[in-house]
């Protein structure tokens, strides 16, 4: 194919990411009066029950401290509610309130949770070949020291960037 043809149709892809990312977000605030992370959040807890704020991080892909952030916005509107365990006092689950379920039985998906459904079967190859075409883009625009903002959110999953940038100083 003509480099010029593949230059376009990557750009093509690209708007068609953005432009699924903002509809999804966009339907998503409308909806629910939530941020897209806050949503994709009680959509995980609703299908785990009450979860470790650990295991929702891992879930979501995020460093634990993002996503307590999350939660304290959440909770401070109604929405979740963690519980410390009786037996283990370090360990804290999150489950919804009845509002929060309510939430999400009228919210509409979330990119971020079609994003990482899709990305999860995947094989390990095809999932290579997708990392390796992202950081040639982040390259090119120069974005490698940005922190990694969540999609359309002012929330930054900062402790992961670091981590990724510790990993590839030791390759």
């Amino acid at each position: 194919m003509q480099k010029k043809v593949l230059i376009a149709d990557i750009i093509d892809n690209l708007r068609r990411v953005f432009q699924a990312v903002n509809e999804q977000s966009k339907k998503a605030e409308f909806a629910t009066g939530l941020t897209g992370p806050q949503l994709w959040a009680i959509k995980v807890i609703a299908e785990s029950g009450p979860i470790r704020v650990s295991d929702l991080a891992e879930r979501m892909y995020l460093h634990p401290a993002t996503v307590v952030g999350i939660l304290d916005r959440l909770e401070s509107h109604g929405i979740v509610q963690r519980v410390r365990s009786k037996d283990d006092r370090r360990v804290v689950r999150v489950g919804l309130t009845d509002s929060g379920h309510e939430l999400v039985a009228k919210a509409p998906q979330v990119a971020q949770g079609l994003l990482v459904d899709g990305l999860e079967i995947l094989s390990a190859k095809e999932l290579e070949s997708i990392a390796s075409g992202l950081d040639h883009l982040v390259k090119i625009l120069g974005a490698q020291k940005l922190p990694p903002q969540l999609m359309l959110s002012p929330e930054v999953n900062m402790s992961r960037m670091k981590s990724r940038r510790i990993h590839k100083t030791q390759e």
